[in-house]
């Protein structure tokens, strides 16, 4: 999907605005709060403006630029949305009625009873299996979950890392995107497709039939996608959006590339500060494993792992993010 189209709408150009203000933010490990903060908003705006209820605007787009150092990708984004709104003068329509998102949406629904990612490397491309464990807190049966994929190949360096997904976009045939549910395959709806984040509905059925997760269930579903390493890097980042009981974290990677790992946890109050618990190190099959799990996280909190090889030199790699 090209989001500079002639044929973009208000409406689209203000939704990709918001994706890209939410891609850059979680990039960046910072809470809507946090951002807010930063700009001098008021702790609500980031998340009024990404849910859609307040239009961007000039100094929004400016100072999240800047705070979020994302290169004039959001500024972009913004012009977007002012070309959109010109070109259209006309006396609003009324608007259109947003269907409301599933119930865990409102963050009360779902806990995640246990959270697994298992990030594999074969020297050229990465392929990261994410299992959930979730049980349904609510009153009505959900039928969907969103997951997230945001990349930022050079993050030190916001404007290189623009121009090289401009130039390479992730593209959906190369993450082969794939998911389970009962032992069912689930059938998925994009919600966002731009060059670096994607944001995908995973639905509760197929061309077979239904599956939803009722009231008081607790049910696994399992997704999995690859990214070659010119677009992931060397990082990994889980950030909890919703109540979870158990958080864990294994990278694989070849034994001969002599990897070390290391991490950092940040929260919506606290700096940047080291895990409090190592990964724990172990070699199986010619592959080096590191296992990284803590219970009870805090809501918000973002764990990021990251890692060299020491038997190869230094390419130009930076980072990966997943929700």
């Amino acid at each position: 999907m090209n989001a500079h189209s002639e044929e973009i709408t208000v409406e689209q150009a203000a939704e990709v605005f918001a994706a890209e203000v939410a891609r850059w933010r979680e990039v960046r490990g910072m809470s809507k709060r946090a951002l807010a903060q930063a700009m001098g908003f008021d702790p609500s705006y980031v998340s009024h403006v990404e849910s859609g209820r307040h239009k961007p605007t000039e100094e929004f787009a400016r100072l999240a630029d800047e705070v979020l150092n994302a290169g004039k990708a959001i500024w972009r984004r913004w012009c977007d949305y002012e070309q959109a709104r010109t070109r259209n003068r006309r006396p609003p329509a009324p608007p259109a009625s947003h269907r409301p998102e599933q119930p865990y949406a409102t963050g009360s629904a779902l806990v995640v009873e246990h959270d697994a990612a298992h990030l594999k490397y074969d020297g050229s491309s990465y392929r990261l299996t994410m299992r959930r464990l979730l049980r349904n807190t609510g009153s009505e049966p959900v039928t969907r979950y969103l997951i997230r994929v945001a990349v930022d190949r050079y993050p030190g360096d916001p404007e290189r890392s623009n121009a090289h997904y401009r130039a390479h976009p992730l593209t959906w045939e190369e993450l082969d995107l794939t998911a389970t549910c009962r032992g069912e395959a689930m059938r998925w709806q994009v919600k966002h497709d731009r060059d670096a984040f994607k944001e995908v509905w995973l639905v509760f059925d197929n061309e077979h039939g239904r599956f939803p997760l009722y009231p008081g269930e607790s049910v696994w579903i399992e997704y999995a996608y690859t990214v070659g390493d010119d677009k992931w890097g060397n990082w990994f980042q889980r950030a909890v959006r919703l109540p979870t009981e158990q958080l864990e974290v294994q990278l694989a990677f070849p034994v001969a590339l002599d990897p070390v790992v290391w991490g950092t946890e940040t929260s919506m109050t606290a700096e940047a500060s080291p895990l409090r618990t190592p990964p724990v190190r172990s070699e199986d099959g010619g592959l080096r494993q590191f296992t990284w799990i803590t219970a009870a996280p805090a809501l918000h909190a973002r764990y990021r792992l990251e890692w060299r090889f020491r038997a190869r030199p230094e390419r130009e790699t930076d980072q990966r993010e997943f929700r």
